[in-house]
Protein backbone atom coordinates (compact mmCIF):
# COMPACT_ATOMS: atom_id res chain seq x y z
CA UNK A 1 0.00 0.00 0.00
CA UNK A 2 1.24 3.47 -0.75
CA UNK A 3 2.16 5.62 2.19
CA UNK A 4 -1.08 6.39 3.99
CA UNK A 5 -1.68 9.97 5.05
CA UNK A 6 -1.18 10.77 8.70
CA UNK A 7 -4.33 10.19 10.69
CA UNK A 8 -5.09 13.85 11.22
CA UNK A 9 -3.43 15.30 8.14
CA UNK A 10 -5.62 16.44 5.29
CA UNK A 11 -3.74 16.29 1.99
CA UNK A 12 -4.20 18.94 -0.66
CA UNK A 13 -7.11 18.41 -3.06
CA UNK A 14 -6.20 17.90 -6.71
CA UNK A 15 -9.63 17.17 -8.19
CA UNK A 16 -12.84 18.65 -6.79
CA UNK A 17 -16.06 16.91 -7.87
CA UNK A 18 -19.45 18.42 -7.04
CA UNK A 19 -22.88 16.92 -7.81
CA UNK A 20 -21.54 15.16 -10.91
CA UNK A 21 -24.08 13.14 -12.89
CA UNK A 22 -23.36 11.35 -16.17
CA UNK A 23 -26.20 10.40 -18.52
CA UNK A 24 -26.39 8.14 -21.56
CA UNK A 25 -29.31 9.66 -23.42
CA UNK A 26 -32.08 9.85 -20.80
CA UNK A 27 -30.57 7.13 -18.57
CA UNK A 28 -28.39 8.20 -15.67
CA UNK A 29 -25.16 6.19 -15.55
CA UNK A 30 -23.75 7.58 -12.33
CA UNK A 31 -24.35 10.31 -9.79
CA UNK A 32 -24.71 12.62 -8.14
CA UNK A 33 -21.10 12.26 -6.95
CA UNK A 34 -19.34 14.74 -4.68
CA UNK A 35 -15.76 14.03 -3.59
CA UNK A 36 -12.30 15.51 -3.28
CA UNK A 37 -9.45 13.51 -4.84
CA UNK A 38 -6.27 13.97 -2.81
CA UNK A 39 -3.11 15.21 -4.50
CA UNK A 40 -0.23 12.71 -4.82
CA UNK A 41 -2.24 9.91 -3.25
CA UNK A 42 -4.00 6.89 -4.70
CA UNK A 43 -7.80 6.81 -4.75
CA UNK A 44 -9.55 3.57 -5.71
CA UNK A 45 -13.09 3.17 -7.05
CA UNK A 46 -14.62 -0.22 -6.24
CA UNK A 47 -18.03 -1.81 -6.76
CA UNK A 48 -19.77 -4.52 -8.81
CA UNK A 49 -19.63 -4.52 -12.61
CA UNK A 50 -21.88 -1.91 -14.17
CA UNK A 51 -22.07 0.25 -11.03
CA UNK A 52 -20.74 3.40 -12.73
CA UNK A 53 -17.15 3.49 -11.53
CA UNK A 54 -15.56 3.53 -15.01
CA UNK A 55 -18.14 6.07 -16.22
CA UNK A 56 -17.20 8.30 -13.30
CA UNK A 57 -13.47 7.84 -13.97
CA UNK A 58 -13.88 8.87 -17.62
CA UNK A 59 -15.78 12.00 -16.52
CA UNK A 60 -12.63 13.17 -14.74
CA UNK A 61 -10.81 13.86 -18.03
CA UNK A 62 -13.73 14.38 -20.42
CA UNK A 63 -13.36 10.99 -22.13
CA UNK A 64 -17.13 10.50 -21.95
CA UNK A 65 -17.52 13.29 -24.49
CA UNK A 66 -16.27 10.85 -27.13
CA UNK A 67 -19.54 8.89 -26.66
CA UNK A 68 -22.22 10.65 -28.77
CA UNK A 69 -25.19 10.06 -26.40
CA UNK A 70 -23.29 10.99 -23.25
CA UNK A 71 -23.72 14.23 -21.33
CA UNK A 72 -23.20 15.38 -17.76
CA UNK A 73 -24.22 17.86 -15.11
CA UNK A 74 -22.32 19.12 -12.09
CA UNK A 75 -18.70 20.19 -12.03
CA UNK A 76 -15.15 18.88 -11.93
CA UNK A 77 -12.27 21.18 -11.05
CA UNK A 78 -8.54 20.58 -11.41
CA UNK A 79 -6.56 22.76 -8.98
CA UNK A 80 -9.71 24.83 -8.55
CA UNK A 81 -10.25 25.42 -12.28
CA UNK A 82 -13.26 23.93 -14.08
CA UNK A 83 -12.37 21.30 -16.68
CA UNK A 84 -15.78 21.59 -18.35
CA UNK A 85 -17.25 24.75 -19.77
CA UNK A 86 -16.83 27.24 -22.58
CA UNK A 87 -13.28 27.94 -23.61
CA UNK A 88 -11.79 24.87 -21.92
CA UNK A 89 -9.87 22.71 -24.40
CA UNK A 90 -10.52 18.99 -23.75
CA UNK A 91 -7.17 18.07 -25.32
CA UNK A 92 -5.38 20.26 -22.78
CA UNK A 93 -7.41 18.65 -20.00
CA UNK A 94 -6.43 15.16 -21.19
CA UNK A 95 -2.79 16.16 -21.34
CA UNK A 96 -2.92 17.15 -17.67
CA UNK A 97 -5.11 14.18 -16.70
CA UNK A 98 -3.74 11.08 -18.43
CA UNK A 99 -5.47 7.72 -18.80
CA UNK A 100 -4.45 4.07 -18.87
CA UNK A 101 -7.07 1.62 -20.06
CA UNK A 102 -8.09 -1.87 -19.00
CA UNK A 103 -6.47 -3.60 -21.95
CA UNK A 104 -3.05 -2.47 -23.06
CA UNK A 105 -3.31 -0.73 -26.41
CA UNK A 106 0.19 -0.14 -27.78
CA UNK A 107 0.42 1.21 -31.30
CA UNK A 108 1.93 -1.09 -33.97
CA UNK A 109 5.09 1.00 -33.84
CA UNK A 110 8.48 0.70 -32.18
CA UNK A 111 8.76 0.85 -28.40
CA UNK A 112 10.39 4.28 -28.54
CA UNK A 113 7.78 5.70 -30.94
CA UNK A 114 4.96 4.47 -28.69
CA UNK A 115 6.30 6.48 -25.78
CA UNK A 116 7.24 9.48 -27.95
CA UNK A 117 3.83 9.61 -29.63
CA UNK A 118 2.18 12.09 -27.26
CA UNK A 119 5.27 14.29 -27.22
CA UNK A 120 5.32 14.54 -31.02
CA UNK A 121 1.56 15.18 -31.17
CA UNK A 122 2.11 17.95 -28.63
CA UNK A 123 4.59 19.60 -30.96
CA UNK A 124 7.93 18.60 -29.40
CA UNK A 125 10.57 18.39 -32.13
CA UNK A 126 13.89 18.30 -30.27
CA UNK A 127 15.02 14.68 -30.69
CA UNK A 128 17.41 14.84 -27.72
CA UNK A 129 14.60 16.11 -25.48
CA UNK A 130 12.27 13.40 -26.81
CA UNK A 131 14.85 10.68 -26.18
CA UNK A 132 15.46 11.97 -22.66
CA UNK A 133 11.76 12.06 -21.80
CA UNK A 134 11.15 8.62 -23.33
CA UNK A 135 13.94 7.16 -21.17
CA UNK A 136 12.62 8.88 -18.06
CA UNK A 137 9.06 7.64 -18.70
CA UNK A 138 10.26 4.08 -19.29
CA UNK A 139 12.25 4.24 -16.07
CA UNK A 140 9.24 5.54 -14.17
CA UNK A 141 7.22 2.66 -15.60
CA UNK A 142 9.90 0.17 -14.47
CA UNK A 143 10.43 -0.94 -18.05
CA UNK A 144 13.68 0.71 -19.11
CA UNK A 145 16.04 -2.11 -18.07
CA UNK A 146 13.93 -4.63 -19.97
CA UNK A 147 13.71 -2.72 -23.27
CA UNK A 148 16.68 -0.30 -23.43
CA UNK A 149 18.54 -2.55 -25.91
CA UNK A 150 15.56 -3.01 -28.23
CA UNK A 151 13.83 0.35 -28.39
CA UNK A 152 13.37 0.01 -32.15
CA UNK A 153 11.55 -3.34 -31.84
CA UNK A 154 7.80 -3.46 -32.41
CA UNK A 155 5.92 -2.88 -29.17
CA UNK A 156 3.48 -5.67 -30.04
CA UNK A 157 6.29 -8.15 -29.35
CA UNK A 158 6.27 -7.30 -25.64
CA UNK A 159 4.48 -9.46 -23.08
CA UNK A 160 1.06 -8.38 -21.81
CA UNK A 161 2.48 -6.97 -18.59
CA UNK A 162 5.23 -5.14 -20.47
CA UNK A 163 2.68 -3.71 -22.91
CA UNK A 164 0.64 -2.34 -20.02
CA UNK A 165 3.71 -0.74 -18.45
CA UNK A 166 4.55 0.68 -21.89
CA UNK A 167 1.10 2.29 -22.00
CA UNK A 168 1.75 3.74 -18.54
CA UNK A 169 5.10 5.09 -19.81
CA UNK A 170 3.30 6.60 -22.82
CA UNK A 171 0.90 8.38 -20.46
CA UNK A 172 3.71 9.58 -18.17
CA UNK A 173 5.89 10.88 -21.03
CA UNK A 174 3.70 13.96 -21.49
CA UNK A 175 4.09 14.66 -17.76
CA UNK A 176 0.46 14.69 -16.62
CA UNK A 177 -0.49 15.80 -13.14
CA UNK A 178 -3.14 13.11 -12.68
CA UNK A 179 -3.16 9.52 -13.94
CA UNK A 180 -6.48 7.70 -14.29
CA UNK A 181 -6.26 3.90 -14.50
CA UNK A 182 -9.26 1.79 -15.53
CA UNK A 183 -8.66 -1.73 -14.19
CA UNK A 184 -5.06 -1.65 -15.41
CA UNK A 185 -4.22 -5.15 -14.18
CA UNK A 186 -7.45 -7.05 -14.83
CA UNK A 187 -6.09 -8.77 -17.97
CA UNK A 188 -2.72 -9.63 -16.42
CA UNK A 189 -1.30 -12.63 -14.57
CA UNK A 190 -0.44 -12.34 -10.84
CA UNK A 191 3.24 -11.55 -11.42
CA UNK A 192 2.51 -8.79 -13.94
CA UNK A 193 -0.24 -7.50 -11.62
CA UNK A 194 2.28 -7.26 -8.77
CA UNK A 195 4.58 -5.22 -11.06
CA UNK A 196 1.74 -2.78 -11.83
CA UNK A 197 0.86 -2.44 -8.14
CA UNK A 198 4.48 -1.76 -7.21
CA UNK A 199 4.61 0.82 -9.97
CA UNK A 200 1.47 2.57 -8.70
CA UNK A 201 3.00 2.68 -5.25
CA UNK A 202 6.24 4.21 -6.56
CA UNK A 203 4.78 6.89 -8.84
CA UNK A 204 2.10 8.04 -6.37
CA UNK A 205 4.73 10.24 -4.72
CA UNK A 206 4.81 12.32 -7.92
CA UNK A 207 1.33 11.85 -9.41
CA UNK A 208 -2.27 11.94 -8.28
CA UNK A 209 -3.70 8.52 -9.17
CA UNK A 210 -7.31 7.34 -9.44
CA UNK A 211 -7.80 3.66 -10.17
CA UNK A 212 -10.89 1.61 -10.96
CA UNK A 213 -10.50 -1.96 -9.74
CA UNK A 214 -12.85 -4.91 -9.40
CA UNK A 215 -10.35 -6.42 -6.96
CA UNK A 216 -10.95 -5.30 -3.39
CA UNK A 217 -7.64 -6.74 -2.20
CA UNK A 218 -5.90 -4.62 -4.82
CA UNK A 219 -7.67 -1.50 -3.57
CA UNK A 220 -6.60 -2.37 -0.02
CA UNK A 221 -3.00 -2.83 -1.18
CA UNK A 222 -2.52 0.28 -3.32
CA UNK A 223 -5.04 2.94 -2.32
CA UNK A 224 -4.97 5.61 0.39
CA UNK A 225 -8.65 6.38 -0.19
CA UNK A 226 -11.45 4.19 -1.53
CA UNK A 227 -14.88 5.02 -2.96
CA UNK A 228 -17.59 2.34 -3.12
CA UNK A 229 -20.08 2.67 -5.97
CA UNK A 230 -23.31 0.70 -6.28
CA UNK A 231 -25.94 1.00 -9.01
CA UNK A 232 -24.64 4.38 -10.13
CA UNK A 233 -24.50 5.82 -6.63
CA UNK A 234 -21.46 6.79 -4.58
CA UNK A 235 -22.34 4.89 -1.40
CA UNK A 236 -19.29 5.62 0.71
CA UNK A 237 -15.92 7.36 0.40
CA UNK A 238 -13.25 7.27 3.08
CA UNK A 239 -9.68 6.39 3.92
CA UNK A 240 -9.07 2.86 2.69
CA UNK A 241 -8.24 1.48 6.13
CA UNK A 242 -11.46 2.95 7.56
CA UNK A 243 -13.69 1.82 4.68
CA UNK A 244 -12.43 -1.76 4.86
CA UNK A 245 -12.45 -2.14 8.64
CA UNK A 246 -15.21 0.21 9.87
CA UNK A 247 -17.52 1.07 6.97
CA UNK A 248 -20.33 3.42 7.93
CA UNK A 249 -22.84 2.06 5.41
CA UNK A 250 -24.39 -1.40 5.61
CA UNK A 251 -24.20 -1.86 1.83
CA UNK A 252 -20.45 -1.21 1.92
CA UNK A 253 -20.04 -3.80 4.65
CA UNK A 254 -22.17 -6.31 2.72
CA UNK A 255 -20.07 -5.81 -0.38
CA UNK A 256 -16.63 -6.04 1.20
CA UNK A 257 -17.65 -9.10 3.21
CA UNK A 258 -18.85 -10.83 0.04
CA UNK A 259 -22.60 -10.88 0.73
CA UNK A 260 -23.27 -9.49 -2.74
CA UNK A 261 -21.48 -8.25 -5.83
Amino acid sequence: MSSAPAQNATPATKLTVRELCVYYGEKKGVGPVTMDVAEKHVTAFIGPSGCGKSTFLRALNRMNELIPTCHMTGEVKLDGEAIYGPGVDPVTVRRRIGMVFQRSNPFPKSIIENVAYGLRIGGLKDEREIAMRVERALQQAALWDEVKDRLEDNALGLSGGQQQRLCIARALAVEPEVLLMDEPASALDPIATAHIEELINEISTDYTIAIVTHNMQQAARVADYTAFFYMGELVEFDRTDVLFTKPSNQRTEDYITGRFG
